[in-house]
């Protein structure tokens, strides 16, 4: 816990959606903390709750309600148009904000446009925001005004490839390729027909081929360029969890213990991500529910191949656990506290 007796009063737009809904409940179960929920929008409709359970206060989603319940920080789990609206006004008010969305996560206006096929109409914004994946930018989260939340899909991905990137054991002219699944809340809880339960229980399916907008997120933050990353989203029929199979050559690499020993000094000082012995690997079982990135690999010496399996729950990691992780920094409390 931190030091000021005060609890942090917190504010969540969107908490209808299913990120929204996840944060909610990790940050009813946070000592720290008192949630009130904001509404943007006037068609919503309240889930049905169980006699007797009374959900968080309901206020606007304005800079004057915000403002009244005295909110220290406020979740945009919102589609990305809604958090570039609602930004910038928190923002002035004071309030800090952790944008689960994509609207800030890329650095400039031009590749947001290319990615999102859209302009983004708070620009200024981009190069004040802070990419809140704490494995790599933890001391700047402490600081930061705004937080651009991760992607599910890059926050594996980063995790498995940077520490390797940065010891420079990869051989990036070979080219990696990032075979990944997610579970379908991970497209969100707005209908669609690709996410129906018809198209998808007894199903599986790839999409987003070589051009979603998850790719600059790992590109900007591995340090890889275009031509040397292949990704591939595929939709598993399962609620929740991502698992990425990452394959790639390596140079200077004699043993599997050396690309292990790489991973353990990276991530020595981070309690979420957990390792496996060579030639094992975790599957989503063992991540559901939880804020963890699992991540195991196996070697094979003669060829220089690795094939690294990382695996996370969309939800947690991937969106809500990684937002709380990152508020538990911004406001001074222990970093797994609600998360473990």
């Amino acid at each position: 816990m931190n030091n000021n007796s005060r609890r942090q009063t917190v504010g969540v737009v969107g908490f209808r959606g299913y990120s929204g809904a996840e944060l909610v409940r990790i940050l009813e179960r946070h000592p720290g903390v008192e949630v009130v929920l904001l509404e943007h929008r006037s068609d919503s409709e309240q889930r049905v709750l169980p006699l007797g359970q009374k959900p968080p206060k309901v206020v606007p989603a304005t800079v004057e309600a915000i403002a009244q319940e005295k909110v220290d920080l406020v979740f945009l789990a919102t589609p990305a148009e809604v958090s570039i609206a609602l930004a910038p006004g928190i923002l002035q008010s004071g309030t800090r904000v952790i944008d689960l969305s994509g609207a800030y996560r890329l650095r400039d206006a031009e590749t947001y446009s290319r990615w999102y096929k859209e302009r983004h109409t708070a620009p200024e914004l981009l190069a004040k925001a802070v990419y809140g994946l704490p494995e790599f930018y933890r001391e700047r989260i402490r600081d930061a005004r705004l937080i651009a939340n991760p992607g599910c899909y890059p926050t594996a991905a980063n995790l498995a490839l940077r520490p390797l990137l940065d010891a420079q054991v990869v051989d990036r002219s070979r080219g990696i390729i990032c075979d990944a699944k997610s579970g379908v809340t991970g497209a969100g809880r707005k209908p669609s027909l690709r996410t129906s339960f018809c198209e998808v229980t007894e199903n599986f399916s790839a999409y987003g081929i070589v051009e979603h907008r998850h790719v600059p997120e790992v590109l900007q933050n591995s340090g890889l360029g275009e031509r040397e990353f292949t990704f591939a989203a595929h939709l598993l029929p399962i609620e929740r969890g991502i698992l990425e199979t990452i394959y790639l050559r390596t140079e200077r690499v004699e043993k599997a213990v050396d690309l292990l020993s790489i991973y353990e000094d990276y991530y020595a000082e981070h309690p979420f991500v957990r390792l496996y012995a060579p030639g094992k690997f975790p599957d989503l079982r063992t991540v559901q529910h939880t804020n963890f990135c699992d991540i195991g690999f196996v070697f094979d010496a003669e060829s220089q191949r690795a094939v690294i399996v990382s695996a996370e729950d969309n939800l947690g990691k991937g969106a809500a656990g990684q937002a709380v992780q990152n508020m538990n920094l911004m406001l001074g409390f222990t970093e797994t506290e609600a998360l473990l």
